[in-house]
């Protein structure tokens, strides 16, 4: 950059806030060599076919380049739930995976055929006003909306993510269901009802989330989520994933990255914790399952089998019940 003029340079900072293509560059008074030369040097993202400034997140570019290249296009599925930050997850062992980090792109019915390839997947489909919003000049597909076009392109493990995160944030069932509603007899439609249908706020994790499908695909009793128990004196600070009341059983969906922590000192601490933790659950009476990733991706029908072993002992237990209660929700700011 500090090779250019200071007109130029000064040209190209605020005309390249938005994708241009290499001729309105050229106008500007840059070279092919100065183009090359800046996106080597990240001052500039070059990405399908148009241009923009290196101090944006290339993630947003990406997005906004392919947008451009497809006129009339509303920026939607994985690629809206990224710029809303809304979390989704896909099993890439699935031969079918969608290319998730493509950029996604819904044009109207009348535009030309979908479009898909390893970088870019282009949709057609309806697009009422109120199904679009705003995000950095960019049109995108709503919260709802969004999450409803994954619902449909993703089985329930993988598309329940995204229901319970976005209920986390404070989207409603009624507006997912509204949107729903509109898309009647559209493809997926009713693997999306199910989804939304089995959405649940207090699911605070992609873990927890995939686990609830397991529990449910697998026949077993709907857990309570983020439930809390009283110790005597008090209700306990601990709340836990997965309670089932009729067999006094508790599962925890552990991710590894809780027992990450920059000094071996603290990692011992944050151990020493969780076990202080499952100590204080025991004295309730109740059995506790740990599991992982690992358990609920790769090997479901074992994680299955012992809980139903908890089950199996939690029934057989004489002394009186824990006493419990739902968590109050809590809302993502």
């Amino acid at each position: 950059m500090d090779r250019l003029e200071g007109a130029v340079r000064e040209r190209l900072q605020f005309a390249a806030r938005t994708p241009l293509r290499r001729e309105i560059l050229r106008g500007l008074g840059l070279g092919d060599a100065d183009l090359r030369r800046l996106v080597r040097r990240k001052h500039l993202w070059h990405h399908h076919g148009h241009y923009m400034d290196g101090r944006l997140d290339e993630h947003v570019a990406v997005i906004a380049c392919a947008h451009a290249a497809y006129p009339g296009s509303v920026v939607s599925h994985f690629s809206a739930a990224r710029l809303a930050e809304l979390r989704t997850w896909t099993d890439n062992a699935r031969s079918s995976a969608p290319p998730t980090d493509a950029a996604w792109l819904t044009r109207p019915p009348t535009a030309a055929r979908n479009h898909h390839r390893r970088n870019i997947v282009v949709r057609r489909a309806g697009l009422p006003t109120d199904h679009v919003s705003q995000h950095r000049r960019l049109p995108v597909t709503t919260i709802a909306r969004t999450v409803v076009d994954l619902a449909r392109e993703l089985p329930l493990r993988e598309a329940i993510v995204t229901v319970d995160h976005a209920l986390q944030l404070g989207t409603t069932m009624t507006e997912l269901q509204a949107v729903a509603g509109q898309q009647e007899r559209w493809p997926g439609i009713s693997r999306a009802r199910s989804a939304i249908d089995f959405g649940d706020a207090r699911s605070e994790s992609v873990l927890e989330s995939i686990s609830r499908a397991a529990f449910a695909a697998a026949g077993l009793p709907e857990p309570v989520l983020q439930a809390q128990f009283f110790d005597g004196f008090g209700w306990m600070l601990e709340r836990v994933d997965f309670w089932w009341p009729e067999f006094r059983t508790v599962a925890e969906a552990d991710g590894l990255a809780k027992y990450e922590a920059d000094t071996p000192a603290e990692r011992r601490h944050r151990i020493r914790r969780a076990h202080r933790r499952d100590q204080r659950l025991s004295d309730r009476g109740v059995e506790l399952v740990h599991f992982g990733w690992e358990d609920v991706v790769g090997t479901p029908a074992d994680l299955v089998a012992r809980l139903r072993g908890a089950f199996a002992r939690g029934a057989t237990r004489t002394a009186p019940p824990p006493t419990w209660r739902i968590a109050p929700v809590q809302l993502v700011a």
